[in-house]
């Protein structure tokens, strides 16, 4: 039923982007209410709690603004683009368990390592390369992976060493990946195209690695210690590996950018339709086609039921968030930032502020990203789009890092048995560091264009 639901609400989403019709807007909305329902049925923790305190105060301001009741059913879409995402994305997924990609990349932990700061750096770059297509799956399996080689060292440090090392790595491949939600949502709301960002994301990304690589030297350099290996590791194979996923990805972006012109649609939207051909054409290219379907249709399955959370959540904060717009509440924070707009540095800060503080009270990073958007709407069309992206991508994601609410910090608390805003705690600084680089960046890059 989850399934079925589920599918038929954004198989009826995708459609309504390319036609008009009442009766497609109202089954939407009908389709998303029984989605809500059964998804009520399987939510738990933040979820659940953030779901019905959205849902109830998105029903309040429903009666506050004197909508027809019958237009209930209309104001549920926000989030589908997003939830969309979250449906296909398993295709992409699958493609690099069946293609061995994990395991290739996994077996660069094992050789030649003799400090610390190497497996630091090691660590890093697998995680890097993993996470975007494993998405936070590789949190649990790198956390496995590393489990034997760092009990050598005190249980502190290497508390430490994951919650900084992966953290930072998953973190920082989000930022520039292509199939993230957060920039694909950003770049949709200032009507800008990845490619064009790219160059400037990568340099921040890459200046934000070599900052800690420099930091995690000074730090672990001397520390000593064994990894026992049994695999002889074919760096011709893995290199092989490594080159098939850049190549993918890049075939990926091209194929949706010509989409998104062609078809004039979103680049959220471009990516949902465009991501299971080219998974499939993947497939194809390495002789895995069969094995493909074998894995990817069950491991789809078990996916698409485990989505009752993000759709309980998201549906209902879809609701407030339009409920929001509509009434006048907003009315003073809009003002506010049309007022800090014209003062740019002080603009992006209260950007960063805004994500800081709404991560630690709880709102996941997305609906905290649509509510800003209802904030800048009317300052959007004046301010630099590139830089505001940057801004918008960067803060965002910072969360991953320190946020004790975010998916990533609570999977590893979990896997580590320690307390999330422990965790949180030892990357705020870091995060803070990454925001304040990127703004002043995104603020450099005002002055000159």
């Amino acid at each position: 039923m989850r399934i079925l639901t589920f599918s038929a609400l954004i198989f009826l989403y995708i459609i309504s982007n390319f036609t008009t019709s009442v009766y497609l807007y109202y089954s939407i909305g009908t389709f998303a209410l029984l989605a809500l329902v059964i998804s009520f049925k399987h939510t738990r923790g933040l979820y659940r709690i953030s779901g019905i305190t959205f849902l109830f105060v998105a029903t309040l301001l429903f009666i506050y603004n004197g909508l027809p009741w019958y237009t209930f059913l209309l104001y549920f879409d926000t989030m589908l683009g997003v939830l969309s995402l979250f449906l296909v994305l398993p295709f992409i997924n699958s493609i690099i368990r069946v293609g061995l990609y994990d395991k290739n990349l996994s077996l660069l932990l094992q050789q030649g390592i003799s400090d610390l700061s190497k497996l630091y750096r090691r660590s890093f770059l697998v995680c890097h390369f993993l996470g975007l297509f494993l998405n936070i799956a590789t949190i649990p399996l790198l956390t496995n992976s590393l489990k034997t080689t760092l009990s050598q060292i005190p249980k502190n440090v290497a508390e430490k060493f994951y919650t900084q090392n992966l953290l930072r790595a998953y973190a920082l491949c989000l930022v520039w990946s292509p199939l993230e939600i957060m920039v694909i949502t950003s770049l949709d709301i200032t009507n800008n195209e990845y490619y064009k960002l790219f160059p400037i994301i990568i340099s921040i990304v890459l200046i934000i690695i070599l900052s800690d690589w420099i930091l995690s030297s000074f730090k672990h350099k001397s520390l000593q210690i064994e990894v026992d290996f049994k695999t002889e590791i074919l760096y011709k194979s893995v290199y092989k590996k490594i080159l098939q996923m850049v190549s993918m990805l890049v075939i990926l972006v091209l194929i949706v950018t010509i989409f998104q012109h062609l078809a004039n649609q979103g680049f959220l939207l471009s990516v949902v339709i465009m991501l299971i051909p080219v998974s499939l054409l993947w497939a194809f290219l390495i002789k895995k086609i069969k094995r493909y379907f074998l894995y990817t249709i069950p491991h789809w399955k078990e996916r698409t039921k485990g989505l009752p959370n993000y759709f309980f959540m998201f549906l209902s904060a879809g609701l407030f968030v339009e409920m929001l717009s509509l009434s006048e509440l907003l009315s003073f924070l809009q003002d506010t930032f049309s007022v800090l707009s014209e003062k740019t540095l002080l603009f992006y800060l209260t950007i960063g502020a805004f994500f800081l503080f709404t991560s630690f009270i709880g709102f996941h990073p997305l609906v905290s990203l649509t509510l800003i958007t209802e904030l800048l709407n009317p300052v959007l069309a004046e301010v630099s789009s590139i830089s505001l992206t940057i801004v918008l991508i960067t803060c965002s994601l910072s969360t991953v890092l320190y946020s004790p609410y975010n998916l990533s910090v609570s999977i590893l608390a979990e896997q580590l048995k320690l307390n999330p805003y422990k965790l949180g705690m030892w990357n705020l600084l870091f995060a803070i560091y990454f925001m304040l680089v990127s703004i002043f960046i995104a603020y450099f890059i005002t002055l000159i264009f």
